[in-house]
């Protein structure tokens, strides 16, 4: 139950471009046809997926404080390399990007050259470094979580971007007003689009909420006949 809810919240509800808006420069720039969006779309899924679960484990064995001490002994607990993540999570994710473009340029010559310098950009897209960011701020408790963390991101980035593709191709052929035409209307529906995902932010949470709401109703509710049991206690002294 805890990984579908994970999965479906970082597609839907913590999406990587509708709710945090990472990874805007490819969306907008790779998303005038269908087939690259779907192709750069599932790079990003195949990057995520195999990125945040590596750097959970540099995260849980390396970086956090104390984590040489788990493996290493005693006498390293102290040591703190936490100052390394940003350097080893870029490393990381730039070597799987490099592994992305030999696979495309070797078995889809085309795609290759449809996605151009945006494919090896991956390496340095915020969505991809924001997803293990977010995996270590959160405290992901195990690496089953964290790549099903990187899987639902990867998709809710898949998702976005095939979405606008696909608007944009249609409204091509729309009448749309000159100065809105090109960036203006992707803005504009791209923020309608976030709109419409914010929605579904009560799909996992409302039932917390309202569960919520009525403990905190019982609390008050026992806080005053505490008081007014109090206040009896205190009358009857006083009468005696």
């Amino acid at each position: 139950m805890e990984h579908i809810e994970l999965f479906f919240k970082s597609i839907f509800i913590d999406n990587m471009v509708f709710a945090t808006f990472l990874g805007m420069c490819s969306y907008l720039a790779v998303s005038k046809k269908v087939s690259t969006a779907v192709g750069l779309g599932a790079a990003v899924i195949f990057v995520l997926a195999i990125t945040v679960p590596l750097n959970w484990l540099l995260d849980q064995y390396l970086l956090q404080p104390g984590a040489l001490g788990k493996w290493l002994g005693a006498e390293y607990a102290d040591y703190d390399l936490s100052f390394l993540s940003f350097i080893m999570f870029i490393a990381t994710i730039a070597t799987m990007v490099q592994l992305v473009e030999i696979v495309v340029e070797k078995f889809s010559p085309s795609l290759y050259n449809s996605l151009g310098i945006f494919l090896p950009l991956i390496a340095v897209n915020c969505a991809i470094l924001g997803g293990s960011l977010f995996m270590q701020s959160r405290e992901i408790p195990t690496l089953g979580l964290a790549t099903t963390y990187g899987i639902g991101s990867g998709i809710g980035w898949f998702l976005a971007i095939l979405a606008i593709a696909a608007i944009r191709e249609k409204i091509r052929y729309s009448n749309v007003p000159p100065a809105l035409r090109g960036l203006g209307i992707t803005f504009i529906i791209t923020g309608l689009m976030a709109i419409g995902f914010m929605s579904f932010g009560g799909m996992l949470t409302g039932g917390d909420d309202e569960g919520a709401k009525e403990e905190k109703t019982a609390q008050v509710e026992k806080k005053v006949v505490d008081d007014n049991e109090k206040e009896m206690a205190n009358n009857i002294k006083v009468n005696e």
